[in-house]
């Protein structure tokens, strides 16, 4: 007798509000410095101001929103410098967390990285929300499993920190499909240089590859576009 298929279960209004005003900062509809309302918000989704509430505590602990004084709200703004801050703190954390997950990193580990470059292997370049979505999250995991297999919990701490997940989707939104593929070749390449046990080589392409994204971000936040790149948005 076979099992039937698990329905998969549904959000909760804390989540589908905290998806659904986090989509409308991504897209843009919601602009940087407009103002959040839970009244205007209750009514837009049509849900009540609580779950608003909870998710808008939510998008400010994650840097989506930022609370002015009092009880006022507004679309966190995106400093011209805060991109390249994050970008050079993450490379030197995860230069030497991946140097450290070259030596220590259990085959345990390099399963995992494997696994995770393989689900995103499948959504390049994502086709749907759906998939960005999982590419998203799957890329947030790969570097967190690099940090993990360093074996050290400062690193873990530092990388909580580092690793901001609100700028983290903001500024992966703004990679092409291009873009998307040369990052998952320096993820397969960094799989390689830590099953070879190859620390310096490890470091080297984790450098190139944060840099290379740090590159993306600061060539859309100028407006600029490279030669060919209109063809691969």
């Amino acid at each position: 007798m076979q099992t039937p298929p698990q329905t998969p279960p549904r959000m909760n209004a804390t989540e589908q509000a905290y998806q659904a005003i986090r989509k409308e900062i991504l897209t843009g509809r919601l602009e940087e410095g407009e103002r959040l309302t839970e009244t205007r918000l209750s009514d837009d989704l049509g849900m009540s101001r609580t779950p608003i509430r909870e998710a808008i505590g939510r998008l400010i602990l994650e840097g989506f929103v930022e609370r002015q004084g009092g009880y006022t709200t507004r679309v966190a703004h995106f400093p011209e410098d805060e991109a390249e801050q994050v970008y050079e703190i993450r490379r030197l954390v995860e230069c030497y967390s991946v140097q450290r997950a070259a030596k220590l990193a259990t085959e345990e580990d390099i399963a995992a990285l494997r696994e995770i470059h393989a689900q995103m292997r499948r959504d390049t370049p994502p086709g749907d929300e759906a998939a960005y979505e999982r590419l998203t999250s799957a890329n947030e995991a790969f570097h967190r499993t690099i940090v993990a297999a360093a074996r050290s919990p400062r690193l873990t701490a530092l990388m909580t920190t580092a690793l901001d997940v609100g700028m983290v989707v903001r500024t992966y939104s703004m990679f092409s499909a291009r873009d998307l593929e040369r990052s998952l070749a320096h993820h397969a390449e960094i799989i390689e240089a830590i099953e070879a046990r190859a620390p310096d080589w490890a470091a080297s392409v984790m450098s190139a590859h944060l840099l290379a994204g740090a590159w993306r971000v600061s060539v859309r936040s100028g407006g600029r576009r490279t030669e060919g790149e209109k063809a691969d948005d």
